[in-house]
């Protein structure tokens, strides 16, 4: 009977930590949405135009795409607080992926992508 009350015990304590680090992360995300900006530069430092910039969740869910104006400027407004992954893709090249970008409730956050130099052929 004891060991089983000491089981219980290990129980609900180990549940009362897991609900309060829910809380935690709930509360440091909680409130609404934000907005990430950024520019796309190319392997020589010069804004890239009409770039294609990919957002999705840290896990790879809910892609959504836009794409750079005329000075590389992206925008992604009205997302929930939370993590995201970013990356973009102009020439045949992709940028490296900005993990893990946080966007914040009622924020920007400002990101810069930079595409290596477009590959040529093979000699």
């Amino acid at each position: 009977m004891k060991r089983a009350l000491a089981v219980f015990a290990i129980l609900i304590i180990a549940s009362l930590a897991m609900l309060e680090f829910s809380v935690t992360v709930h509360a440091q995300f909680a409130g609404g949405v934000g907005t990430v900006e950024g520019t796309v530069f190319d392997g020589q430092g010069k804004a890239v135009t009409n770039a294609s910039v990919t957002i999705q969740t840290s896990d790879g869910r809910n892609p959504h795409a836009t794409h750079t104006d005329a000075a590389g400027h992206f925008v992604f407004t009205r997302w929930d607080a939370g993590q995201y992954d970013l990356r973009a893709y102009s020439g045949g090249v992709f940028s490296d992926w900005a993990k893990r970008t946080v966007i914040r409730p009622r924020k920007t956050t400002e990101i810069t992508l930079h595409l290596p130099p477009a590959q040529t052929g093979a000699k």
